[in-house]
């Protein structure tokens, strides 16, 4: 995890969890939405997270 991706995600949290799936955009924008902390506490979580799942079909 990057400086420029940890600044993202606390300045705008769903941008920053663009790449991991829109399941994790969509979460983080809905949490986002309810309040800018849990935004930010589950952009870091999910970019933080050492057991992503990686499914490529």
């Amino acid at each position: 995890m990057g400086f420029f991706r940890v600044l993202l995600a606390i300045f705008f949290p769903p941008l920053s969890v663009i790449d991991q799936g829109c399941g994790s955009v969509l979460i983080v924008f809905i949490l986002t939405l309810c309040g800018w902390v849990p935004g930010v506490i589950a952009a870091l979580v999910i970019l933080n997270n050492p057991n992503r799942w990686n499914i490529t079909i």
